[in-house]
């Protein structure tokens, strides 16, 4: 029975030489693949173009030029240009096969074809379907027989040697290689089995000079060839090396065997019956006990030498590690807790309460209580660390602390199974270990910035650490055995309430650390951050002592926080060029005066340029509250004669842009109440900025600003500059309570500016503001967005100067 594939090649011929010696073909350009004459190949056909040149070569049984492309993909199709992108030596090809993909035509093709003769491409046609190219075939190159036969038989030779070593060639293809005559022959034959850079076939299919392409594949045999030598001498030493491993395995177990009837026991023997003592001196739960005796005994059983007993010993390791009944004894005297709280914190008055009031239960309650889970959220540098360390330290408990910043895999609380390779206990009871008691004060920090992947969430591992119903059995993937949580003192720490997760805020009693202000800074610094420094820095006995206006001077323009971190780190810069000058020459300023500070500083960081100091039309000052406490923001608000469009800038997020809105539909609903017609809002084009763009802006509480600037700007009332205020409005005008207010608050006093509007439903909220903040400002408190406008709104001008109907927009300054 005939072959259809030997019969199409029979059948189709060469391309037929025009007069001037070229031909035209269709041309498929490859990306990936280098065809040679004499050679059969597989083509993946991935392009519509490609797919319609190959099927008319196919259906018209005759050849077709097979290139490849210099450049990537996309430029394949540029007009008139796909001549650059190809090298132009390639092989006229004859279609044996064509497999056209699926139904659609749409899918991945693949052609079989026979090279037949390396041709030069002279131009391409690229307007139609698919390119058709102009070339000429390359003749044969011309040899010396004496020359070239030695370096022929020397190939082969190479060849049969190295294809012992390719399990990928089938015997027909070895044999049919080493029957070829013809020198080119063999030489695009072996180029195309071997797996060359696409740049170096390019080149053996470019090369002319046959000596060339014969030297070169025979280096390329001989390299491969020691590598599979120098392998396949690898894999047999590894071999053997895995064989006299398997024997000494063997002749150590046959060794303990002979021991064991021998009644002689070896170092296995002793580190097993240390383990039986140390389990039984443990005091282990029943549940824990039977866990540890059925580990042991399978220890005894498994050789020495496996992997398996490593793992065995290392988890007897780690639960004998773990305190199972060993209490520190509690220190519950309240007021040696009140004095180490005292002297370690300023402030923070109704935290102190807090904690005192959970020693006091506990001193009462005893074993019966159930300890809930303290949570500090407040912005950085406040202190909720470091309280921790002083709860700790009033109780005489250890304390453990574990940063839960980045966490994202939920092995890190539960650890990992035994059954994979480097597995360990999570972290929690990692910390039990270090802590020798069952009774620490345990501070999970930076609660708020756990997240969650493929690996699983974290935060949901932690709910049943947290639970006081739950954490008497909480159960580690690593230890497998109930671990009892109930008597630590857990406190959580986090910036922000809303990150955390629902489930595990409801676990938690949240005290909120609010931002100190400028009084209880200083005295920080005071007790605290200066002698803490000065020591730091080798100077405490050199009599240098910081001004109160210093320290007023580095706190208003060096720092901005609400806590004290910043803080600590001018005053410690401070310090340090103050102990050079002292290592230096012995000179240094006793008194650190404003003065001496921005000569060791530099120029204030921080200035209140950006808060509004003067009356101005469509100016309004709000506050608005930052994960680093309170600030003073600006909205302004400009109109130009237009078509009634609104813009808005600033980075403002999508609840502030509905507050802008409710604001306009609140000026235009009662437009009249402002002697405004509706022409003025049709033909005027309103823009609405907040300044500091790079900075996102988001929430309700900008409100009444919004409000408050719009209704100045379309009226021309101007704003009365030491006015700053904060508020949710609604379309009835009706002022509803915003979050945030002491922060805002304190931030409006160390801008200066001394007169708040506030909701009316806040009132509640500054019953624990500090007096002096209190002496230095003024809060109002409106229901109403009228009250807000009749308070901060200076009265009418006389005639409004800008009619957007009729003038063109002048500037801010004119206005």
């Amino acid at each position: 029975m005939s072959n259809p594939i030997t019969e199409r090649i029979h059948m189709i011929q060469d391309a037929t030489e025009q007069a001037a010696g070229s031909f035209q073909l269709p041309l498929i350009a490859l990306e990936q693949q280098v065809l040679f004459p004499n050679v059969l190949s597989i083509v993946d056909i991935t392009d519509q173009r490609q797919r319609q040149a190959a099927q008319h070569a196919h259906d018209h049984n005759q050849t077709l030029i097979a290139c490849k492309l210099k450049a990537p993909e996309d430029h394949r199709n540029e007009a008139g240009d796909l001549l650059e992108h190809l090298h132009v030596v390639g092989t006229e090809v004859a279609p044996l096969r064509f497999n056209s993909g699926d139904s659609g035509g749409s899918g991945d093709s693949q052609l079989l074809v026979q090279g037949r003769r390396r041709v030069r491409i002279l131009d391409i046609d690229d307007s139609g379907a698919y390119p058709i190219a102009s070339a000429q075939a390359i003749a044969p190159p011309a040899f010396d027989q004496a020359e070239i036969e030695p370096l022929t038989e020397a190939l082969l030779e190479l060849f049969k040697q190295a294809s012992k070593y390719k399990d990928t060639m089938t015997d027909e293809v070895i044999k049919h290689i080493l029957d070829l005559q013809d020198p080119s022959t063999v030489c695009d034959s072996i180029a195309a089995l071997l797996p060359l850079p696409l740049e170096d076939l390019q080149n053996q299919l470019e090369e002319e000079d046959l000596q060339q392409r014969l030297q070169y594949l025979e280096d390329q045999l001989r390299q491969d060839l020691r590598d599979s030598e120098l392998h396949e001498e690898v894999h047999s030493r590894l071999k053997n090396d895995i064989a006299a491993h398997q024997r000494e395995a063997y002749l150590r177990e046959q060794l303990r065997v002979i021991q064991q009837e021998l009644s002689e026991s070896d170092l296995f023997q002793q580190e097993t019956h240390s383990l039986t003592k140390k389990i039984d001196q443990a005091c282990l739960p029943e549940e824990v006990q039977q866990k540890a005796m059925k580990e042991l005994s399978r220890l005894s059983v498994v050789p020495p030498m496996s992997p398996e007993f490593g793992v065995i010993h290392g988890y007897l390791d780690r639960l004998l590690a773990l305190p199972w009944q060993k209490f520190s004894k509690e220190n519950l005297d309240l007021e040696h807790a009140e004095e180490i709280l005292e002297r370690a914190h300023y402030g923070l008055k109704k935290v102190k309460a807090r904690i005192l009031e959970q020693l006091a239960v506990r001193k009462l309650a005893g074993s019966k209580m159930k300890s809930p889970i303290l949570c500090f959220v407040g912005p950085p540098g406040v202190g909720k660390t470091s309280l921790g360390k002083s709860i700790a330290d009033a109780l005489g408990c250890k304390f453990l602390r574990i940063s839960l910043g980045g966490v994202h895999d939920e092995a890190e609380i539960r650890g990992h199974r035994r059954t994979y390779i480097g597995s360990m206990p999570g972290r929690i009871l990692q910390q039990m270990e270090r802590a020798e008691t069952i009774n620490p004060v345990f501070m999970l920090d930076e609660i708020d910035k756990i997240s969650s992947d493929f690996r699983g969430d974290p935060a949901s591992a932690l709910l049943e650490v947290l639970d006081p119903e739950q954490n008497r059995q909480f159960v580690d993937h690593y230890m497998e055995v109930p671990y009892d949580l109930s008597h630590v003192t857990f406190i959580a720490t986090a910036n922000e309430l809303y990150s955390i997760p629902e489930a595990l805020e409801d676990r938690l009693e949240v005290i909120e650390f609010k931002g100190y202000t400028e009084e209880e800074k200083i005295q920080i610094a005071r007790r605290f951050l200066l002698p803490r420094q000065l020591k730091a820095n080798g100077i405490t006995d050199v009599g240098i002592q910081f001004s109160t206006p210093a320290l007023q001077h580095i706190i208003r323009h060096y720092t901005y926080e609400s806590g004290v971190r910043s803080l600590e780190r001018e005053i410690a810069s401070i310090c340090r060029k103050a102990a050079r000058q002292v290592a230096s020459n012995g000179r240094h300023p006793r008194r650190i005066s404003p003065t001496v500070v921005e000569k060791r500083l530099g120029p204030p960081r921080l200035i209140g340029a950006k808060v509004n100091r003067d009356d101005a039309v469509g100016v309004a000052s709000g506050l608005v509250w930052t994960p680093q406490g309170g600030e003073i923001q600006t909205v302004e608000v400009t109109l130009a004669t237009g078509k009634g469009s609104t813009l808005l800038t600033g980075q403002l997020g999508d609840v502030l842009q509905e507050s802008a809105h409710i604001a306009l539909s609140y000026l235009r609903a009662r437009a009249q109440a402002f002697a405004l017609a509706a022409e003025d809002f049709d033909n005027t084009d309103i823009h609405v900025h907040m300044p500091e763009g790079a900075v996102p802006k988001d929430g309700p509480s900008a409100g009444i600003t919004l409000a408050v600037a719009l209704v100045s700007a379309f009226t021309e009332r101007a704003v009365k500059a030491d006015y700053a205020m904060s508020g949710e409005i609604t379309l009835r005008g009706h002022v509803l309570p915003v979050g945030g207010v002491v922060e805002k608050v304190l931030a409006a006093r160390r801008r200066r500016v001394v007169q708040i509007l506030l909701p009316q439903d806040n009132r509640k909220d500054l019953r624990e503001l500090p007096a002096a903040v209190k002496r230095d400002i003024t809060i109002h408190f409106v229901s109403s967005i009228e009250e807000v406008l009749e308070r901060v709104l200076h009265a009418p001008p006389a005639q409004r100067r800008h009619n957007p109907q009729s003038e063109p927009p002048k500037s801010q300054d004119d206005a």
